[in-house]
């Protein structure tokens, strides 16, 4: 190709039936809420444009193939999704995200495509990238080389949001203030009102929002906070303290103070978790400190710097393998195996701090990994593992799909595709994964104590794949009815194990 022809860039635009996925990520994370604007640089067709619209969002798009005339204009979020990749000179590249940046006035949202994904599309090289089949250009970064490139040409610290998916945010605090909500727990309420009050029932929405809170922080709230809520129930209470003295009291004192000891432990841990990690961004001084993260601080801590201390020593526990090899030894949730730790990605809050940081840190390489439904911690090297399958609820042994590795050590980051494998590998012992709450894992666990009666989960090694799971059922056969299993027999009525 003549290097002074057109590359038809705006045939690059997918017509989506749903939302793309970094204004997706960003709404789940909360970096986009109702109250924000957001400015699509770079909107292709102007399917999200038109669907943030339509959920009450204020949402504009400019895109130069297809919607060359619209006006470019600052929002709180703007969002820069898989244009970098389509644009093949370096440096008009690196000017389209100087020009994005400049418009945003909270956070810049970028995507683009994985260096994984490359091996799905035929083409030539050309610079840095190919030309696929289709004339148009493609350039697939891997997660570290996209993270630093964004910070060098922006001379700021990203946070890795997802594969291929960073949040650059114009203040440290929102920084911060994001950070820490991915390290905060949200308890299920566990305790519930025994006695009804004229009171309580009059603004019961406002104070399950209360209770809320308090569940997930261990302290009453600054009424900016909760500022919504905490008007409406200062026009009934004197302090939101009050308030919550009502709550104990309707809730009953036993229940409401054990509640919240539970609380304020776990809201420790959290926030011990978070700023572990910020250490790799650089801790913000106390003064510096998002409002709800100070008063987090001072109520559980009563200090920064006696929480920063049992931080740093957290945090220096990751370079022990052993300390790692310890709490996974000791892991009261997950499956533990003679190498890794294996646990379902819902109880990662529930870990003891030192894994959580050990996942943390492999966190920062790959942002969250929303297709994740294992996270392997490695027991003798410093890797974690973000595992997929998707049928995890629904298949009694499901099949790995595809895993996202991350090399602490060598800071790189692998994927692997087992989806057209022949003979992925499967799972046993669904129940071992999952906490004790997790919707279904008494039938998980009623299968396992059925195959272990029928003698198929001896040799562990060997029924590890899919072929040699499905061969061990012939053998001794038997085949899957859902989760349970069924004798093979010719009898008119097949015996079921129950």
């Amino acid at each position: 190709m003549d290097s002074a022809q057109v590359i038809p860039r705006h045939q690059t635009a997918i017509a989506r039936q749903h939302l793309s996925k970094p204004i997706a990520l960003a709404m789940a994370d909360g970096v986009l809420s109702a109250n924000s604007t957001l400015f699509d640089y770079g909107c292709g067709r102007g399917g999200d444009v038109a669907r943030l619209r339509a959920m009450g969002y204020t949402a504009h798009g400019w895109d130069p193939g297809h919607s060359p005339n619209a006006e470019r204009h600052a929002a709180d979020v703007v969002n820069l999704g898989y244009v970098i990749n389509v644009i093949e000179d370096p440096t008009e590249r690196a000017q389209t995200l100087a020009s994005a940046w400049a418009l945003a006035r909270q956070v810049l949202v970028v995507a683009a495509r994985t260096d994984w994904e490359a091996r799905t599309v035929t083409g030539r090289r050309h610079g840095d990238g190919i030309i696929t089949k289709r004339g148009t250009f493609q350039k697939f970064y891997s997660q570290a080389e996209l993270r630093d490139w964004i910070n060098v040409q922006l001379r700021t610290d990203c946070i890795a949001a997802a594969p291929g998916v960073f949040y650059v945010f114009r203040q440290d605090s929102d920084a911060q203030t994001f950070l820490a909500s991915r390290t905060r727990h949200r308890p299920a309420p566990t305790s519930r009102p025994r006695r009804r009050q004229a009171l309580y029932d009059v603004h019961r929405e406002d104070m399950d929002a209360l209770a809320a809170f308090i569940s997930s922080r261990g302290r009453v709230p600054d009424p900016e906070e909760i500022a919504g809520t905490a008007s409406r129930l200062l026009g009934a209470f004197p302090s939101l303290k009050q308030a919550a003295a009502l709550l104990r009291d309707v809730t009953g004192s036993q229940d409401w103070d054990r509640d919240l000891t539970r609380a304020r432990h776990q809201a420790e841990r959290d926030l011990l978790v978070y700023l572990a990690l910020a250490a790799f961004r650089g801790r913000p001084k106390a003064s510096d400190l998002p409002k709800g993260v100070a008063l987090d601080v001072r109520t559980l801590f009563g200090s920064y710097r006696a929480a920063c201390s049992q931080a740093d020593e957290l945090l220096h526990a990751i370079a022990d393998q052993k300390a790692l090899n310890n709490a996974c030894s000791r892991s009261d949730i997950g499956k533990l195996t003679a190498d890794a730790l294996y646990v379902h990605a819902t109880a990662i809050q529930l870990l003891d701090p030192l894994l959580r940081v050990y996942e943390g840190c492999a966190r920062t390489l790959t942002g969250t990994v929303t297709e994740c439904t294992i996270i392997k911690f490695s027991r003798i090297m410093a890797k974690v593992s973000y595992l997929s399958y998707p049928n995890f609820d629904k298949a009694p042994h499901p099949a790995l799909a595809t895993s996202l590795r991350a090399d602490l050590r060598k800071l790189s980051v692998k994927y692997t595709d087992f989806r057209s494998s022949t003979n992925p590998p499967v799972l046993h012992r669904k129940e071992a994964f999952v906490p004790l709450d997790y919707p279904g894992r008494d039938k998980f666990a009623r299968l396992t104590k059925q195959e272990e009666r029928a003698g198929l989960l001896h040799e562990p090694v060997t029924i590890g794949t899919q072929t040699g799971w499905e061969q061990r059922l012939q053998e001794q056969g038997y085949r899957l009815a859902g989760h349970r299993i069924v004798r093979i027999t010719t009898a008119p009525a097949p015996e079921v194990f129950q």
